[in-house]
């Protein structure tokens, strides 16, 4: 048997049973032969039904293979492969259906639970195709960029030698008209910035030590400030720039705001749901097992409203800059992480946590 098929075969396995059965019920209902979208491509024949490219490019997003709405060449190596596998679903669905495997009462309650889950998917995509549009996105992204606190960022050099007589000593030579950079280059011990003149590129002085955040705090442009204490000894530094922190832009921003407007539509509609429904759960709260681990007890609470989390309830989390990484940075304390996280878009769940709006970015 050829590689490609037993991997193909492999791949199929974990979802041939549920697959099969849905694809069974649909045969059993019969299929049409027309075109299920405009433009779409009779790409096979499978004992006489067709295969659309529709039904490929579904099944290759379903797989993680492209993203939605994203094109697949019919001429792809890749999408011959998913056809294969689309091919084998459909052969396996009707030997199922020949078997009678779709009378089993556990299958018939499997085959409800994927026609539940399809229609809640197809619910929770028509709500936010209608909600989530480009007009969304910018009202979103305006509104934080007016909320956005503009930081300064500085561009410095440093100078990093053993003992405080030494970054004395150097300071005396630039107060003569010294080369900060080949100073930096000739006597700085910090390998990160020394090869390069000490240039330490663009920062906010919050993700520096505290010492530099104190020295730089009202230091002027071309000002030569310290020896400031550090971890590897003692350091001099040159402000070479001040300027407003740039905010982040739109086409940066729109993922994460994409994934926030996805949940909001998704928690509205879910509370909408819910209140008309009448609910009642017939289990008691989870029993405490011996041996099994246990939350932290530092872990953070979980707030009532997930997007409590990042920001008050009256004022949403911040459009920030990103900043840049290609400079060496000296050693400085651990910034906070990113706010929002790069997740997938969130399925139709009430429990799922939700990605925050567009926020502070994290610094280098």
């Amino acid at each position: 048997m050829a590689r490609a098929q037993v991997l193909r075969i492999g791949r199929l396995a974990a979802a041939t049973a549920l697959a099969a059965l849905v694809l069974a019920a649909c045969n059993q209902r019969g299929g049409t032969e027309n075109p299920p979208q405009p433009g779409d491509q009779a790409v096979a024949e499978v004992d006489g039904r067709t295969v659309w490219a529709s039904d490929v490019k579904r099944e290759a997003v379903a797989q993680g293979l492209i993203g939605e709405g994203e094109p697949l060449d019919v001429s792809s190596e890749l999408f011959r492969q998913v056809l294969d596998e689309v091919v084998d679903q459909k052969l396996l669905a009707a030997e199922a259906l020949k078997r009678k495997l779709d009378k089993d009462p556990v299958a018939q309650r499997r085959l409800a639970a994927a026609r539940e889950r399809i229609l809640g998917d197809m619910l929770v995509e028509s709500v936010v195709a209608g909600a989530v549009n480009d007009n969304a996105i910018k009202g979103l992204y305006q509104e934080q960029l007016k909320l956005a606190k503009q930081s300064e960022e500085i561009r410095a050099r440093q100078i990093v030698v053993a003992t405080q007589e030494e970054a004395e000593a150097v300071k005396k030579l630039l107060a003569t008209g010294a080369s900060f950079e080949a100073l930096a280059m000739e006597r700085s011990t910090d390998t990160a910035t020394r090869f390069n003149g000490g240039d330490l590129g663009y920062f906010t002085t919050d993700v520096m030590p505290e010492a530099y955040e104190a020295a730089l705090k009202d230091a002027k442009v071309g000002e030569v400030v310290g020896p400031i204490r550090v971890d590897d000894g003692w350091a001099l530094v040159k402000v070479e720039d001040r300027r407003s922190e740039a905010p982040i832009t739109l086409e940066a921003a729109r993922p994460q705001i994409v994934r926030f407007l996805t949940y909001d539509q998704i928690r509205d509609l879910l509370e909408k749901l819910r209140a008309r429904a009448k609910i009642k759960t017939l289990i008691g709260p989870p029993q405490d097992v011996p041996g099994q681990p246990q939350e932290p007890a530092s872990a953070p609470p979980v707030p009532d409203d997930p997007r409590a989390a990042e920001a008050p309830a009256d004022e949403p989390a911040q459009v920030g800059a990103p900043k840049p990484a290609d400079k060496p940075q000296p050693k400085a304390k651990p910034s906070p992480p990113a706010k929002a996280a790069a997740q997938p878009a969130p399925k139709a769940d009430p429990e799922t946590t939700p990605d925050q709006p567009p926020a502070q970015s994290a610094k280098p």
